[in-house]
């Protein structure tokens, strides 16, 4: 009997996880949905498995086991903010840190497949320390041995987040006019609904082909529109 196609994804309570959940969870034919958690899930399901701090590579390959699941892909819309961490070490130990740990697990645990959700700009050689986090996470996913790595940078996320946060409420309200105004090279920054980015990470995962793979606005538009 062939094992069953897994996924192990990371920021399942978050706007684009949920999202990303949802959307699986509604495929006929959808992979097992292996899910670290902190705080409980709001949904159940028969291909979900929710691992309240499952962090560790013992909890990850006995849910395997008892699915009788390959895991084919590792997907992180892990994030946070400085100011919700409460510093720069803990903003660290979840945007750089912990994608990392998990992304190791997966790669040992037979994963072909990394995606991210980055950002726009992201650089390990950036000034601007969010930016700069988000480049370092990508370049050590990058060398984690993954046949194929698939970074997604949006811009502003457009959607409802469970917890407030006031400068990118402010940014959605101004988002259509700063969109009609990014234009050219600007394109890459413009806000993208979070669903969007949802979607694109759904229909990239399980793509042929290796190497590393960025994917900026337009580049997620069509991701997303399958």
């Amino acid at each position: 009997m062939t094992p069953r196609p897994a996924v192990l994804l990371a920021g399942a309570t978050g706007l684009v996880g949920g999202l990303a959940l949802q959307r699986w969870l509604a495929m006929a034919d959808g992979p097992l949905l292996l899910a670290p958690v902190r705080r409980p899930l709001a949904v159940t399901h028969p291909r979900l498995l929710a691992l309240p701090g499952g962090w560790d590579e013992t909890a990850i390959r006995t849910a395997l086991e008892s699915r009788d699941a390959r895991l084919e892909a590792y997907a992180c819309c892990l994030g946070t903010t400085i100011r919700q961490a409460g510093s720069r070490e803990a903003f660290l130990e979840v945007d750089r840190d912990l994608v990392l740990t998990l992304g190791g697990i997966a790669h040992r645990l037979g994963a072909r497949q990394a995606l991210l959700v980055s950002s726009v700009g992201a650089s390990a050689q950036s000034g601007n320390f969010y930016l700069r986090v988000k480049g370092e996470a990508e370049r050590g996913l990058g060398a984690l041995g993954f046949q194929r790595v698939d970074s997604l940078r949006p811009g502003l996320l457009l959607g409802q987040r469970s917890k407030r946060r006031p400068a990118e409420a402010l940014g959605q309200g101004l988002a259509p006019l700063a969109n009609l105004l990014a234009r050219g090279p600007l394109r890459r920054y413009r806000a993208i609904a979070a669903d969007d980015v949802a979607a694109a990470l759904v229909n990239l995962c399980g793509r042929p082909g290796d190497g590393r793979h960025v994917h900026e606005y337009d580049a997620l538009k069509a991701a997303a529109s399958g």
